[in-house]
């Protein structure tokens, strides 16, 4: 992850005529043990362009795979495939994120005064 994160920061830098870095802080990672955790991961990456204030839903966020999830459209079609770590049921899981806005977006706001 670092390497690609070096070589995204040189090649945007280089591009824009820039120095310095690009990221706040450093990556970190965590091993994913349960399928609980993994929910609320895949939960907490979809809410994250509305935390962010990018957007008001998480299915206006294009880049995302979270209408992949909450949609029953065709397997096929998708880039998505989730279905052999996760069994989603769409409404369910849309539920489940979007019950969650407004905690994560309040999260966001205290999350600098926890020290790590």
């Amino acid at each position: 992850m670092r390497l690609i994160l070096d070589s995204y920061t040189r090649y945007f830098n280089i591009k824009h005529q820039r120095k310095g870095p690009l990221w706040q802080s450093r990556f970190k990672n965590v091993l994913v043990e349960s399928d609980e955790q993994m929910y609320h991961l895949t939960r907490y990456i979809h809410l994250n362009p509305v935390t962010a204030g990018l957007v008001e839903k998480p299915e206006q966020w294009m880049p995302s795979s979270y209408l992949e999830y909450i949609q029953q459209g065709n397997k096929k079609q998708r880039t998505c495939r989730f279905e052999d770590i996760l069994t989603i049921q769409p409404l369910e899981y849309k539920d489940f994120v979007e019950n969650r806005v407004n905690y994560q977006k309040e999260l966001a706001l205290i999350k600098h005064l926890v020290l790590d």
